[in-house]
């Protein structure tokens, strides 16, 4: 019996981002393209003779209780089916922390996959999306990876072609955005046709795998409430596109903003730049990664 697994939890972007309505309920129903990039966390999953969960992490600030979704994970698991002895989880992260790139839905999907191999619990891929949506609606597709359509309130998910590959630079800026506040302040019900992105249009042309169709029509919704709040976010939009991005965006409800770019010095250069150059105070975190296209690993 393997007692000890070494785990990645890969980031997401949002290639686009579509609300289409407030619902009655209050939830948003969206439609997204959602895709998994390169930099993920790090998780090393022991199996203990002690009984319980225990937690571990390289930021102070995050909670080590049931408050963290790699705990919640965990239990929902051990507690369904009876697992005796324990598990001590130690998390490194490297995604940017409240920054639009699923890195907590991540973290949680990785230990569910992590659980059910360690103690055998024989629970498929679709079989273990079920129970991650309890847990936050982007585990499922942070289970999933890859690219794919979201839709609902984020919890239909349909596999799409793969995005071409490229190079992604991603910078998050010194803020923090409230999901909540953004999507309270979108006013979904009064965005007019043109102000939607063209998701079918981008489905399109991901089954040609034409990238220049995809980030030609490249678009979030949510950057009509973000941008306006945190002007930083289009600076750092526009540096990327200056820079010979091909396609720039905010994911998800941001702050984290991603350009792409088919130079790999074009890319190096805006890192450097980012990171260490001028432009440095326009982002506290900065990475170069790519598109992780892959099912598993």
């Amino acid at each position: 019996m393997t007692t000890h697994f070494k785990l990645r939890a890969y980031g997401k972007i949002n290639l686009g981002l579509d609300v289409l309505r407030k619902r009655e309920d209050g939830y948003h129903e969206v439609k997204m393209i959602m895709q998994t990039v390169g930099l993920y966390d790090q998780i090393d999953l022991f199996m203990t003779k002690e009984p319980g969960i225990r937690v571990e992490t390289n930021l102070t600030y995050l909670p080590v209780n049931e408050n963290n979704l790699v705990f919640k994970a965990a239990s929902l698991l051990m507690n369904e089916f009876q697992v005796s002895g324990g598990v001590f989880i130690r998390l490194r992260k490297l995604i940017p922390v409240a920054a639009g790139m699923a890195g907590g839905s991540s973290d949680a999907a990785a230990v569910l996959v992590g659980i059910n191999k360690m103690f055998h619990l024989g629970l498929s891929m679709e079989e273990l999306m079920l129970r991650g949506v309890k847990i936050g609606a982007d585990v499922p597709y942070c289970i999933m990876r890859g690219t794919a359509l979201s839709e609902g309130i984020g919890e239909k998910l349909t596999p799409l072609p793969p995005m071409p590959q490229c190079q992604v630079l991603l910078a998050k800026p010194g803020i923090n955005v409230s999901t909540k506040y953004v999507y309270e302040n979108l006013r979904a019900n009064e965005l007019k046709p043109e102000e939607h992105p063209d998701i079918d249009g981008m489905i399109r042309a991901l089954e040609a795998g034409d990238l220049f169709g995809i980030t030609n029509r490249m678009g979030n919704v949510l950057e009509r409430v973000t941008v306006e709040k945190y002007p930083v976010i289009n600076e750092i939009k526009n540096f990327m596109k200056e820079s010979g991005a091909v396609g720039t965006l905010m994911s998800g409800s941001g702050p984290t903003v991603f350009g792409l770019f088919v130079n790999p010095k074009a890319a190096a250069d805006a890192f450097e730049e980012l990171r260490y150059g001028g432009h440095k105070d326009l982002a506290r975190q900065v990475y170069l990664t790519n598109m992780y296209n892959h099912k598993k690993g």
